[in-house]
Order: structure tokens, then C-alpha cells, then sequence
């Protein structure tokens, strides 16, 4: 798929991690295919999570009680965000594929990741009402987490001690990817790398590689709340 724009966001401190390697894997692979990859190295940018004034570079709507959703709204339209803000939407806008990689932390994503969501994912940009899911403004983009795990796939069983993987997925995938209009496709998940043996963490390196040469043709999971939940 020549041409294709992907946007890799990737969120840990250690290159060397097996977190790493798995970006790696998929700027190398998409790269083979000719699409044009970008990386956002979270960490690596010391990018700034917190949601604060500081976004804002003109004046307030209302200086008397700060509202941060209304006012980097208004920002927005103002052309008046901070420019790192600006720089990742750019990015966000013109990627095909965004695809996000990181290591779970509390059945959510790192707070640098989380910060990125936050102020990046801005109404007026990605969204607005009722412009939202189905309709939100990042509607035609494809999203994919690939994130790894400390425990095993069975601790992530419906029967497991954490119950099924999917209901971590839920506010992830449908409450923010979703409601911002991504087509989310399935995630990739290698579980617990850190206990694996160097043949399997070769082996999930592999079927990453496998599954990009092919990710252009998959279908978008269906964002209802069977898939994740079941009956």
C-alpha cells in the first residue's frame, strides 16, 4: 500500500524494551510496503501530559473560571494551542493508520500516553456534537492498539483472575478511538513478554510482522458492546 500514511504513537522509556522491538518490527514492515511512517517517541519528545493552561497561547474565553474542554475548544478554531498540540494533530490528520504501542499500566495506558489522548484529541478536532463515534471527525482513519502485558493470556481469560482482556479494551478503543469516529481494528496483544522464553517473544515479534503485511485488507472490529462484553 504505497503511499499509505501511518502514525506509530509510541509510549515507553527503554528502545532496547520489547516494546521497542515491536515498533520497530512495524516501522521496518510498513516501510517495506512503501507507506510513509512517522513516530511519535512519547518519552523520547518528553512530551507534556498534563492538561493546563498552558495549552491555551492567546487570551481565555473566560479568564474568571477556567473550563480546559471550552477553552482548548475555542482554542482550536482560534489557531491558538500550544504548538506540540498542533504538531501531533497535524500528524493525527494526516496518517491513514494510527497506531498506538505501549505497555499496560493498571488496565490503561501510561499517563504520558493518556496525557497525549487528552490534549491531542481535542473537541473542534477530533470530535464535536453531536459529531461524535460514527460521526465523530476522525471518521475514515484506521486506529490499532498493540500493547503488551505483565500477566498471561489465561489470567486474561473470561474465567482468568482479570477477567477477559476486552473489558480493559472498552474505554480505550470505543470510549475514546471510537467516539473521536476511528475505525478500531483488532488489537494486537503479546502477553507478558517479560516472562515468555526468546522464542516466543521472537515468535510474537513474527506474527506482528505477519499481521502488517495484511492490515490494509482487515476489517474494523464491530464497537458495540457485545464485542467487548458478550452476553
Amino acid at each position: 500500500m504505497a503511499g499509505k500514511k501511518v502514525l506509530i504513537v509510541y509510549a515507553h522509556q527503554e528502545p532496547r524494551s520489547f516494546n521497542g522491538s515491536l515498533k520497530k518490527v512495524a516501522v521496518e514492515e510498513l516501510s517495506k510496503q512503501g507507506c510513509v511512517v512517522t513516530v511519535s517517541d512519547l518519552y523520547a519528545m518528553n512530551f507534556e501530559p498534563r492538561a493546563t493552561k498552558n495549552d491555551i497561547t492567546g487570551s481565555l474565553s473566560n479568564p474568571e473560571f477556567f473550563n480546559y474542554g471550552v477553552e482548548t475548544y475555542e482554542a482550536y478554531k482560534k489557531r491558538s494551542l500550544n504548538s506540540d498540540i498542533m504538531e501531533e494533530q497535524k500528524k493525527v490528520q494526516e496518517a491513514d493508520l494510527v497506531i498506538f504501542q505501549f505497555p499496560l499500566y493498571w488496565f490503561s495506558m501510561p499517563a504520558i500516553l493518556k496525557g497525549w489522548m487528552d490534549r491531542v484529541l481535542c473537541q473542534g478536532f477530533a470530535f464535536d456534537f453531536p459529531e461524535i463515534y460514527d460521526s465523530g471527525f476522525l471518521q475514515g482513519k484506521l486506529a490499532l492498539l498493540s500493547l503488551t502485558t505483565g500477566s498471561t493470556a489465561e489470567m486474561y481469560s473470561k474465567d482468568g483472575i482479570s477477567g477477559d482482556v476486552r473489558y480493559f479494551l472498552w474505554p480505550l478503543q470505543h470510549g475514546a478511538l471510537h467516539f473521536c469516529g476511528f475505525k478500531v481494528l483488532a488489537p494486537q496483544i503479546s502477553f507478558a513478554p517479560e516472562i515468555a522464553s526468546e522464542e516466543d517473544r521472537k515468535g510474537m515479534e513474527a506474527a506482528w510482522a505477519q499481521r502488517l503485511k495484511t492490515i490494509w485488507k482487515e476489517e474494523p472490529i464491530d464497537c458495540t458492546p457485545p464485542w467487548y462484553f458478550g452476553k
